[in-house]
């Protein structure tokens, strides 16, 4: 390399690098997911007759209209919040949460198709439900609002609120929900089949069957 050759390279690796910056700065903004906006009338068109172009079956046949499910093993999913249904969705996609009917279902759908069904569930009215078990009543209403001091369990009431309302975008509404349903998820979260919260995995390895079924019935007549 001569004399003017090597004076001029700190200048190249100066505009090269300066390129470089620019380059990766606008592929960055390239790579962000523009935030979707949701359209709760195509959430509902789906939900209610799914897409037969797309094999989507409507949503309605297992979670009922507007999400007030009728059959115990799936959830009612009226009032739920709108950041927890479309996390969901997304994590059926995953193995956090491989499930035999919801996995096609999910991968189905486009994300924007997620958080449009995800905004009309939101802007449902809930039916109430109904505590069933007399016996057990006073160990889930323990459960909810205390915990188990003694197995180091959290009262649930302190993420999902004291009547079952949860908190919108960070935990989910618990109030009315079916008890076989609960049961199944806090099971799934105790054996490892549901890995989509390590905060409930947690949780749920500490309750007895006992304590699972106590807590999913007091829960079920929270309003």
């Amino acid at each position: 390399m001569n004399r003017a050759n090597r004076a001029f390279s700190p200048l190249l690796h100066s505009v090269f690098a300066a390129v470089l910056a620019v380059s990766c700065a606008a592929h960055a903004a390239d790579e962000k997911t523009t935030p979707i906006k949701a359209d709760p009338a195509k959430g509902e068109a789906l939900f209610t007759n799914g897409d037969n172009a797309r094999n989507i079956v409507a949503c309605v046949s297992c979670h009922g209209a507007a999400g007030n499910s009728t059959i115990t093993q799936n959830p009612k999913l009226a009032g739920q919040h709108e950041a927890y249904i479309a996390k969901q969705l997304l994590n059926f996609r995953t193995p956090e949460r491989n499930n035999p009917v919801m996995t096609p279902m999910a991968k189905a759908l486009t994300d924007e198709d997620v958080h449009n069904i995800a905004a009309y569930l939101a802007a449902q009215a809930p039916k109430p439900g109904a505590a069933k078990n007399k016996e057990t009543i006073d160990l889930g209403k323990h459960i909810w609002r205390a915990g188990i001091a003694a197995k180091n369990v959290p009262a649930c009431a302190g993420c999902h609120s004291p009547n079952g309302a949860g908190i919108p975008a960070q935990y989910p509404r618990l109030a009315g929900q079916h008890q076989d349903y609960t049961v199944a998820q806090l099971t799934s979260f105790r054996g490892g089949t549901r890995t989509n919260s390590p905060q409930m995995t947690a949780i749920a390895d500490r309750l007895s069957d006992k304590e699972i079924k106590a807590v999913a019935d007091y829960m079920a007549g929270l309003k």
